[in-house]
């Protein structure tokens, strides 16, 4: 079942409350996102992408997954 941009952003706003959260896409299934937040400090790339699909909890996985792929940008905010 296709997510929308809203229930992708809800997700990600529970994991990163003060982030600022840009969600795209028009089919539910190949979606993409930049999220932008003071948690990712010191962490590098991968680290900050991991942290976002854990916080998307599995819907991206496995074959059953309802997010088939996310085009994601992760960013420290600008001081």
């Amino acid at each position: 079942m296709p997510m929308s941009a809203h229930e992708i952003e809800a997700l990600l706003r529970e994991t990163f409350p003060d982030a600022e959260i840009q969600v795209g896409g028009s089919d539910g299934v190949h979606m993409s996102a930049m999220v932008v937040d003071e948690s990712f400090r010191g962490k590098n790339r991968v680290q900050q992408q991991r942290a976002v699909y854990a916080a998307l909890k599995g819907k991206m996985d496995g074959a059953d997954g309802e997010l088939h792929a996310l085009a994601l940008t992760t960013k420290v905010p600008e001081r």
